[in-house]
């Protein structure tokens, strides 16, 4: 049996009966010359049964059809460009050199290239990121935002060259031109795109004053559109500090930074619609307010000067009989207060004559008038109640019950011991 190498050059016979014998090292290292020379680049197809994923960024892999299985490896170099991930039970169409290991005999498919079989690599990109963005809550509607209604300040991410950018500006311009538009311009399409529109929805939100970010993009191919399907630039919208509107391609195309925004916009032109109000709209609908407000007031001053009447009149009742009333009661007090009054004064006057005969039975004029007399020292003034207050020659007065008389003192008589004269 002779192999042939890719070239269509025979290659060294790998078995000779009647030769010598083979170290177990040499004969490996045959085989490895013989077979990475005979396949030095193959196509398989296949669905992948084991996978692992060590720390070294190696992808080590079986692939299996029903009859065989086949271990492939894909370094860190290749596997860092993969567009899709890779999973157990996926059929995949792989492509590379056989490569064998000759210390232990075997030998294994260094994968160069891989694709799924059976649907794209951008399709099935897009379904792994969107079904793993999904699982996060990226696409939640709970999440996202209001847009406001009168924005003063709004910033549009776009290229400065496409017709995006001058449909919003128009569009915007016209339906509500109080607001600010300011631009900031990125590449749309190609290798780093994503990475710079990243960058600008981070200069965006950083705007002073900014109400809401527009990120537009005209139509074009799904390649052309597929920037917008980069994980980096999904994240950033989701993490926007401001609402964004989305409005990438035509109305058919959807893409993950649509699903990831706070609104998505069918057209860039759709989306300086929802972003604005209508001016025009906003003016015939304060008119409309104003003629209802006016009409409302005058029904309210109607209805308020009914009240007000109402509310007069019942007042106007309420204080008459509050008049009345307080008449009424005013008469009554007055005729308790006299009849109180009156029994206070007569109990007073009573009371009055009592201490008037007990005083006047007190009284030394009544003493007097039941033929007593009362004497007084005229020197002294005081009141002579025993003789030997008294003293040959001393003046006296003598006070009646009717009159007095002044007297000399001749002769002053001490009682006997009997206490008699």
């Amino acid at each position: 049996m002779v192999p042939r190498s890719a070239a269509g050059r025979s290659s060294p016979a790998v078995f000779d009966p009647g030769g010598g014998l083979w170290s177990i090292s040499e004969l490996n290292a045959r085989i490895k010359g013989v077979v990475e020379g005979g396949f030095p680049e193959v196509g398989v197809w296949g669905e992948i049964s084991e996978l692992s994923r060590p720390a070294s960024g190696h992808l080590y892999l079986e692939l299996k059809d029903n009859g065989a299985r086949l271990s492939a490896v894909i370094w860190r170099s290749t596997a860092e460009r993969l567009r899709f991930e890779l999973e157990k039970g996926l059929e995949v169409r792989a492509w590379g050199a056989i490569q064998v290991y000759a210390p232990r005999g075997v030998y294994q498919l260094n994968i160069r290239r891989i694709e799924p079989a059976g649907v794209g690599v951008r399709e099935l990109a897009f379904r792994q990121l969107y079904e793993r963005l999904q699982r996060e809550g990226l696409f939640d509607e709970a999440r996202k935002r209001r847009l406001p209604r009168y924005p003063g300040r709004i910033v549009v991410v776009t290229s400065s060259t496409g017709d995006a950018v001058r449909d919003v500006i128009r569009v915007a311009g016209q339906r509500w031109p109080m607001a600010e538009l300011l631009i900031v311009a990125s590449r749309v399409q190609g290798d780093g795109a994503a990475e710079e529109l990243v960058a600008a929805l981070g200069r965006a939100n950083r705007v002073a004053d900014a109400d809401l970010i527009v990120l537009a993009r005209g139509g074009g191919s799904v390649e052309d559109l597929w920037t917008f399907n980069e994980e980096i630039l999904v994240r950033a919208i989701a993490g926007s500090r401001l609402p964004v509107i989305s409005a990438v391609g035509h109305e058919r195309d959807v893409t993950l930074a649509d699903l990831a925004a706070d609104v998505r916009a069918p057209t860039p032109t759709a989306a300086a619609v929802l972003a604005t109000p209508d001016r025009e709209e906003l003016a015939q609908t304060l008119d409309g307010l104003g003629l209802r407000m006016g009409r409302r007031l005058r029904e309210v001053v109607d209805r308020i000067g009914t009240q007000l009447a109402n509310l007069e009149r019942r007042a106007e009742l309420a204080c008459r009989r509050t008049l009345e009333r307080g008449a009424a009661r005013t008469d009554s007090l007055e005729l308790r207060l006299r009849m109180a009054m009156r029994r206070g004064l007569e109990g007073r006057q009573k009371r009055l004559g009592e201490a008037a005969a007990r005083l006047d039975a007190l009284s030394p004029l009544a003493v007097l008038a039941r033929g007593y007399s009362l004497t007084q020292d005229v020197a002294t003034g005081r009141v002579v109640r025993a003789a030997e207050q008294l003293k040959p020659g001393d003046r006296v007065r003598t006070r009646l019950a009717s009159g007095s008389f002044l007297a000399r003192v001749e002769a002053v008589e001490a009682p006997d011991a009997a206490g008699s004269w």
